[in-house]
């Protein structure tokens, strides 16, 4: 099946060779105006200038299409998201309105603990048909790759249960999907004053099982005060390489506590949050390969501060952007408006923050080879806009869908 657009308006992201972007190479897209690209299966084949198109070979195509003026994009990579949970916590969001913090409203048993207790109750086909509801929707705004987390179960059976889960996404989504063990979310109620306890059954029960039946591809922990320390974050990251679990982590949402400088010193392939940086964090990250992954809708529904996008771009760190999309704290895996809040609140140029939520997504992902620009050989996951005037739109009209259809793998989704 071999497919022809023609008449792009502009053509984005397109780019010859695969390299994290930092620095003020963030801040450039190269695009072809007047564009057209060539689909062979589901990947790219070629692209250019209509002007160098042979409309004689149209007959050599099954299908053609006609884009009409639109702005052609690769669509989102979300590289951090919890969109396995049941039930909503708006009564939290009510407590939040009410002058509760966050760490107040865990103590209460809020927060991730309770949506542990509903993920229990809930089945396997139950939480597969929420989640998938929810990645039609996400395809829908654009994106075209996701990382899903476990971490909401908290025991061998709920969190083996969100891994099914999130394995059957994989078999039976078009969409590409990456999955990460975050059984080191928090520490259950049962092992508040015994974390060695929790810490042995992650290593010695569930790894084992994970491991075996291939069902996550990283691992996580949630390095904060009254969470996970450093040293925890660092044996239970170990014993998940021992595996081939690559490390992508929460680090630095409340405090820096040295999870940057734990994190870079194994390689992990992402720090994630990154609402408290220090001068030292900032340093010692620009100068490794690991991707800050920013999720400023996160900060935005929390009302903490946002993550200091400029400094870290500005000292070439590796950024990326994504949706945080959990039911506590980012109940929206809205990528449209991550892009857009990086422009307002965090101060990006829409070139970094579309590059960010793009290529330097894919990499945090390990999906560069196969998405986040507009490559020959990587996969036509397309964006196609509405009428717009230039790239910036996106971002400045932010409260308005931009969004005209949507191309995974060569196809329209409906």
């Amino acid at each position: 099946m071999s497919t022809v657009i023609i008449n792009i308006k502009c053509l984005v992201g397109t780019r010859t060779k695969n390299e994290i972007l930092k620095g003020k190479a963030l801040s450039t897209i190269p695009c072809i105006e007047n564009a057209f690209l060539i689909i062979d299966g589901s990947n790219i084949s070629a692209y250019g200038k209509m002007e160098d198109f042979k409309k004689s070979v149209y007959s050599s195509f099954n299908e053609v299409i006609d884009a009409e003026g639109a702005f052609v994009l690769p669509t989102w990579c979300d590289s951090h998201t919890h969109i396995i949970f049941a039930g909503s916590r708006e009564n939290e969001f009510v407590d939040k309105i009410n002058g509760l913090t966050y760490a107040e409203i865990a103590a209460r048993g809020g927060g991730i603990l309770h949506s542990s207790i509903k993920l229990n109750e809930a089945t396997e086909d139950e939480l597969f048909l929420s989640a998938w509801k929810r990645l039609e929707e996400l395809s829908k705004l654009g994106t075209g790759a996701i990382e899903i987390k476990s971490g909401y179960g908290l025991t061998l059976d709920a969190e083996l249960k969100m891994l099914r889960v999130i394995k059957k996404l994989k078999e039976k989504s078009p969409i590409s999907i990456k999955s990460t063990f975050l059984g080191a979310h928090t520490f259950p109620i049962e092992y508040k004053e015994n974390h060695e306890g929790y810490i042995d059954i992650l290593i010695n029960e569930m790894l084992p099982v994970i491991a075996k039946d291939k069902l996550a591809d990283y691992i996580d922990v949630f390095c904060e005060n009254g969470f996970f320390s450093v040293d925890e974050m660092e044996r239970i990251c170990k014993a998940g390489l021992q595996y081939g679990l690559k490390p992508k982590l929460h680090i630095n949402q409340l405090n820096s506590i040295g999870g940057i400088q734990s994190a870079v010193k194994m390689n992990a392939i992402s720090v994630d949050h990154l609402e408290t940086m220090t001068e030292e964090d900032i340093a010692d990250l620009s100068k490794s390969n690991t991707i800050g992954t920013l999720l400023p809708t996160a900060a935005f529904f929390l009302r903490m501060p946002y993550q200091p996008a400029r400094k870290l771009i500005d000292r070439g760190c590796a950024i990326a952007l994504a949706s945080d999309y959990n039911p506590g704290s980012s109940p929206s895996g809205n990528m449209n408006f991550v892009v857009a809040l990086s422009c307002i609140q965090m101060k990006m140029l829409p070139e970094e923050a579309i590059n960010a939520a793009t290529l330097n997504a894919a990499f945090a992902m390990e999906l560069e080879n196969e998405l986040g620009s507009i490559q020959i050989g990587k996969k036509a996951n397309l964006i196609f806009t509405k009428s717009i005037n230039s790239l910036s739109y996106i971002p400045y009209s932010f409260g308005s869908n931009l969004i005209d259809k949507v191309m995974i793998n060569g196809k329209f989704i409906n």
